[in-house]
């Protein structure tokens, strides 16, 4: 005869809280930020909506919660973060093209992640700010890698760096929203993404070149 398993207050209590964590996803996917509120998060977990307040203590605790276990940017970066955890290249160029590329492929398919760099921008929340702020600590050891080669130069890698994430942020969420194109380019066909990806390797290619032409200068 099989055990039987118990099920407690304890273990309701923890598929109740993990049935509002999924809910909010589900919200952020399909309503995005704009849906998030109690009502909702009730009736898409079914449960009732006074469980958000007893188990998180607020709807921002429990919406916080789910953005704090979905490692984004970590997930974007993809194996950009391997090859300077690993720090087996000093080309940080080919580091910053490996990351800006993984970036392109993975927001433009993660329709959750569009919900939420929408939500960053258009709306300033606690839980938004310290999100980017973390965000920015992660730029933060890249940079410190790449300091050197631009040291004694007037080339502004953080400048191009910023340019090239707003643009695909951009680019990518105006082809979602509005299904339409961009400098007639089309970022929802494989055509336009490989453009966009060509164009970035030459932006930084450029950049590098005009750093390394500066230290030959002076």
């Amino acid at each position: 005869m099989a055990k039987k398993i118990y099920n407690g207050v304890k273990n309701s209590k923890e598929r109740s809280m993990q049935k509002l964590i999924e809910a909010v996803g589900c919200i952020i996917r399909t309503k995005g930020y704009t849906g998030l509120n109690a009502l909702n998060i009730g009736k898409v977990a079914g449960l009732n909506r006074s469980l958000i307040n007893l188990y998180f203590g607020s709807l921002d605790n429990l919406v916080e919660a789910y953005v704090r276990k979905k490692d984004y940017w970590v997930e974007a970066a993809g194996n950009a973060g391997e090859l300077m955890a690993e720090n087996k290249t000093k080309d940080t160029r080919k580091i910053l093209e490996t990351l800006l590329i993984n970036q392109l492929n993975y927001f433009s398919k993660e329709d959750e992640m569009q919900k939420i760099v929408l939500w960053q921008i258009s709306e300033r929340s606690k839980i938004m700010f310290e999100i980017a702020e973390e965000r920015e600590k992660l730029g933060e050891a890249f940079f410190d890698m790449a300091d050197p080669y631009f040291a004694n130069t007037d080339v502004d890698l953080r400048a191009v760096a910023g340019l090239l994430v707003g643009g695909i942020y951009y680019m990518v969420l105006h082809a979602k929203s509005n299904d339409s194109l961009f400098c007639q380019i089309d970022v929802n066909t494989d055509e336009g993404l490989n453009r966009m990806k060509k164009a970035i390797s030459e932006i930084l290619i450029d950049t590098y070149k005009r750093a390394e032409l500066a230290k030959h200068k002076s």
